[in-house]
Parts: C-alpha cells; sequence; structure tokens
C-alpha cells in the first residue's frame, strides 16, 4: 500500500502525548504525511486515557468525530482504555483496529492488513508483562516544551486505579537513553523538557528491556535528574509528577541547587484524611505529606507546589471531608486538580460500601475548585513585583503572549508571534480580569 495521510487525536496525561509523537514519528519515517484530525485521512490514530468513566465517554466521542471527519480512514485506537476494555471499543461502529499497551507501538505492523469501514474492529490487546520493551518517547512539534517519557507503569495497587492494569509493572529507561533523547530534543530548539511517566519517582526500581538489552537495575531519580541537569542546552527541566514518599528530600534539595530544574513540584494527595489515604491504600499519611511542603518550602520558598485531589471515595462522609478541606487549606501550596471519584472495574474500590452519591460528590469537587482558584491568585500575588524568566507561547489573541514562568505562574505578555519560544526575563506586573498575571520586559531590557 502506497502511504497517504494519518491524523492523530490525544486523549489524557502528558505521557500520552511523548507517545502519541513516538507513534507519528514511526509514520512519517513509513511516508505518511500527517494532516490535521478534522481535515480527513487516510489513518486516524486515537490514544486514549481511561483514568475515570468520563475519560471513557469522551474516547468514544472522540471516535464518532473521528468517523464524522475523515470519511473512508482506517480508524485505530490505542492506549489505556483499549488495553483495559478492547472488545468494547471494537464494538463501536466503524473502529477498525485496536491495540493494546503492548502493540500499539508496532502499529505499522497491522495498518495494511485492516480494510477501512470494515467494521470487524480488529483487536490486539494482549496481558502487558512485566519484561515489557520500554519504548523511548517525546513530543515535539506542536508546544514550545517537549514531554519526555522516562518511566512506565507502576508497582503500586491503590484500591481506584487502573493503570497498573492498563501498563504493567514499573519500568524505565536508561539514563544515557534519556540524555540522548534530551539532547536530541535540544537540537530540535525546544526550550523546556517536562519528564513524564506513570511513575516518574519509581524510576530505577523496576526493569526494562530497551533494545534488546537484558532486564536490569537502574539508577535512582535523583540520579537522572543530575545527569539531566548538564545537558546544556536545555534551559529548563520540569518534573511532571511525584509521589509524596518518592519526592524525597534529597530530590527537592537537588532542585533547590539547580541551575536548570524548576521550582514546581506536582505532588498527588488524593485525600487529606488518613482513614481515606488508608483505604486508597496511599504508601503515605498526611503527616509525611506536610512535612514535604514544609522542606519545599523552607529551601525554595518561590516555588510552586500543585496537588492531586479526590472526593467522594467510597465511605468519604461529610466530617471526612470536612477534615481533607481544613488540612489542604491550611497548606502553603499554589493549586489543586480535583477529580470526582470515579467507579472503574476490576479494582477493590469499585465493591467498597457507603458509595458517596454523585451529587455529592460534585459538590465537593466545586468546594474544592473554588478553593483552588483562591490559591492559585494568592501565589500568583505573592509574586508580583518580581522579575521571572518566562519561555513565551502562542495565545488565541493577537499581539498577546502567554507564558509560564519558572515557578508556574502563567502570564500574559503583549508581543508578536516572533517572541514564540523564546525564554524572557518579564516583571510580573498585576492582575488582569482573566485572572492571570500581567507582565513587562524587566527595565533592564526594555530599552
Amino acid at each position: 500500500m502506497t502511504p497517504g495521510t494519518v491524523a492523530f487525536y490525544t486523549l489524557g496525561c502528558k505521557l500520552n502525548y511523548s507517545e502519541t509523537s513516538a507513534i507519528g514519528r514511526q509514520f512519517t519515517a513509513a511516508g505518511y504525511r500527517e494532516v490535521p484530525f478534522r481535515e480527513g485521512a487516510d489513518v486516524v490514530v486515537i490514544n486514549t486515557c481511561s483514568v475515570t468513566e468520563f475519560a471513557d465517554r469522551k474516547c468514544r466521542n472522540v471516535v464518532r468525530k473521528a468517523l464524522g471527519a475523515n470519511a473512508g480512514a482506517k480508524i485505530v485506537v490505542v492506549g489505556c482504555y483499549a488495553q483495559l476494555k478492547p472488545e468494547e471499543i471494537a464494538g463501536i461502529e466503524g473502529v477498525d483496529l485496536v491495540l493494546g499497551a503492548a502493540e500499539k507501538f508496532r502499529i505499522l505492523d497491522y495498518i495494511d492488513g485492516i480494510t477501512a469501514g470494515s467494521g470487524k474492529g480488529m483487536v490486539r490487546a494482549g496481558e502487558v508483562r512485566e519484561a515489557d520493551t520500554f519504548v523511548s518517547s517525546f513530543s515535539f512539534g506542536d508546544r514550545t516544551r517537549s514531554f519526555l517519557k522516562v518511566q512506565d507503569g507502576c508497582d503500586y495497587s491503590c484500591s481506584f486505579c487502573t493503570i497498573p492494569l492498563a501498563r504493567g509493572a514499573s519500568r524505565s529507561s536508561t539514563v544515557e537513553q534519556i540524555v540522548s533523547d534530551a539532547e536530541a530534543i535540544a537540537r530540535r530548539g525546544v526550550k523546556e523538557i517536562v519528564l513524564t511517566g506513570v511513575n516518574i519517582g519509581d524510576f530505577g526500581n523496576g526493569t526494562a528491556v530497551i533494545e534488546g538489552q537484558r532486564p536490569r537495575k537502574e539508577a535512582l531519580f535523583v540520579d537522572l535528574a543530575r545527569a539531566l541537569d548538564r545537558v546544556q542546552d536545555i534551559t529548563r527541566f520540569r518534573i511532571s509528577s511525584i509521589e509524596p514518599n518518592l519526592c524525597t528530600d534529597e530530590v527537592i534539595d537537588f532542585v533547590a541547587g539547580s541551575q536548570r530544574f524548576a521550582p514546581h513540584f506536582h505532588m498527588p494527595l488524593q485525600s487529606g484524611n488518613n482513614k481515606q489515604l488508608a483505604q486508597m491504600r496511599r504508601r503515605y499519611r498526611r503527616e509525611l505529606y506536610a512535612e514535604r511542603v514544609a522542606h519545599i518550602r523552607r529551601v525554595m520558598p518561590h516555588a510552586c507546589i500543585g496537588v492531586d485531589l479526590i472526593v467522594g471515595f467510597p465511605g468519604e462522609m461529610e466530617e471526612d471531608f470536612e477534615e481533607t478541606y481544613r488540612f489542604v487549606e491550611a497548606l502553603d501550596v499554589s493549586y489543586f486538580h480535583v477529580f470526582t471519584y470515579s467507579e472503574r472495574a476490576n479494582t477493590p474500590a469499585a465493591s467498597m460500601e457507603r458509595a458517596v452519591p454523585l451529587a455529592e460528590r460534585r459538590r465537593r469537587n466545586k468546594r474544592l475548585t473554588v478553593l483552588s482558584e483562591r490559591k492559585r491568585l494568592a501565589f500568583a500575588a505573592r509574586h508580583l513585583g518580581e522579575v521571572r524568566p518566562v519561555l513565551l507561547e502562542r495565545s488565541r489573541t493577537d499581539g498577546l503572549l502567554h507564558g509560564f514562568t519558572d515557578n508556574y505562574v502563567k502570564v500574559a505578555f503583549p508581543a508578536e508571534e516572533s517572541w514564540v519560544n523564546h525564554l524572557v526575563e518579564l516583571e510580573l506586573q498585576e492582575l488582569n480580569e482573566d485572572g492571570l498575571v500581567q507582565a513587562a520586559l524587566a527595565p533592564q531590557f526594555a530599552h
């Protein structure tokens, strides 16, 4: 078959974006031309998420959009939802191929064997094994930053989570391979790399088969960070998310002394109530989380600290939620990502008693979301008047660019597109009506 055009649609986390980009480079190397999702393509690849039931519904909607915008296309669904529920996806009319976690990077091996619109929904979604090959992945081309995959899978057994079922056991790349990937990204002119994975703090504790190598133990995450800190042509590294029990004082102190790692930590808490943390099978209690936040503030008072929270977990009584609310309200953190608990098949939490009514879950979500916005605005206001480096990127408004400081304050800056992907010293002046910080060139650079 003569290669034609291919379009991609990615749902979910930064890790998915890095993997979609890697798959895209395979298609390009094979002679395909990538086109926008809505333009119409010969092949459409949808990379899915399955962290919540909402993510599953969104995937099904995207499949329908793909069929409407790409008449005659071969529709291929990959990713976590494809791994967990391949037969369900294959049953969606128009889906031609479903590939699980172990097969998605071999997509070109299957493409020529399917017929567009066959409706057969060919399925390749076997069990994800511990020794499955780690595939290096990084995103490039659609952002001013690149998402670089350093770890995959998870050995934790949180009672609400399907990710270990979807991605298998924890496994890592090698320090040498990741440094090589970072150097390749730098040659493309990217200024910022975001390190991604399922549980990146667990880097080195799992095994991986990389390009025919035998499984082996690797260096720890802090060793990887030290090696990346020596990559000269990347201005900024950012840690996407790290478990609080793995965000050790050594990791925090390294970031505090680093020239390239951004003062930004995103640590999932999930609940500020120790009863829920135990039922969730989390590997820490809230006291440890508070210690981590306090240490970050001691060595990096300006650091941004983000928090993941789940509301409406089974058995979360009103007094339990209020305890969580009071705990995070008192924490010196910068913002929350709030998730409404969603029952996931084949998880222990799905069969727990005392389910919280959905309306109550949503009410609790809204309360914490409001508190998060207060936290975010207070954190931004704390830094008004400072001069900080900002990586500029496009916005939807002509003559206005957006960007993030090193400590993750989002700014608006009036400038032309030629400034995009430049790291600029900006003075943070005031909060505008959109909740962004209005910025101007620092006085020493204004002339």
